[in-house]
């Protein structure tokens, strides 16, 4: 696991970067699969913010989707803990999503989610259909994108969402027989949002 620890008009000390390094080495328990991580250290220079001036942002690359944590303290080591009790709680979370259940909680194989997707589109055809009137440009239609409607509950839109690295996704909801969207929030929480 490749860790580069940076400072945006902060100087980073070693025994800071060695700490960071000792904090990180405990989440590749959650995911073998982390191949780089980015620590972010930033001082914000405003006084009013003396409680929360030191911002760490850390940004965790794996073979799926993306996973950060930022916290604001007032020092470094404070943030850093805060920073890595989340990004320790969103690894955990990912894992045990990725844990296969056995019974009626069992999710379906990638194998079955995509079975219905078209696979005889060939890459000229696909650049040909981003393209509408052949022309780009602002305020105009440069992509369409159709999919299937098969209801489905939140939880399986939510899977889905995370398998394809989006912040939203489109569905029908089992339940309201509807038009719904989930997405992701700021603070990494999801939303959802339901057509009536």
């Amino acid at each position: 696991m490749e860790v580069v620890v940076r400072g945006r008009n902060v100087v980073v000390p070693d025994h800071f970067r060695e700490h960071v390094l000792e904090k990180l080495a405990k989440y590749e328990r959650y995911d073998s699969k982390i191949h780089h991580v980015d620590v972010e250290l930033q001082h914000e220079k405003n006084p009013r913010q003396n409680g929360s001036c030191q911002h760490i942002e850390i940004t965790c690359r794996t073979r799926g989707p993306v996973v950060r944590s930022e916290a604001c303290a007032e020092d470094f080591y404070k943030a850093l803990d805060i920073a890595g009790d989340r990004l320790e709680r969103r690894l955990r979370t990912a894992a045990d999503r990725r844990r296969i259940h056995h019974g009626r909680r069992a999710p379906r194989s990638v194998a079955d989610v995509t079975a219905g997707l078209p696979t005889d589109l060939e890459p000229d055809e696909v650049a040909a259909e981003d393209a509408i009137d052949g022309e780009a440009g602002p305020g105009r239609v440069v992509r369409r994108k159709e999919h299937s409607d098969e209801p489905m509950s939140v939880d399986q839109a939510l899977e889905r969402m995370e398998l394809v690295g989006h912040d939203f996704f489109l569905f029908h909801d089992v339940e309201t027989q509807c038009a719904s969207v989930v997405y992701r929030r700021h603070a990494y929480d999801y939303g959802l949002i339901k057509l009536g």
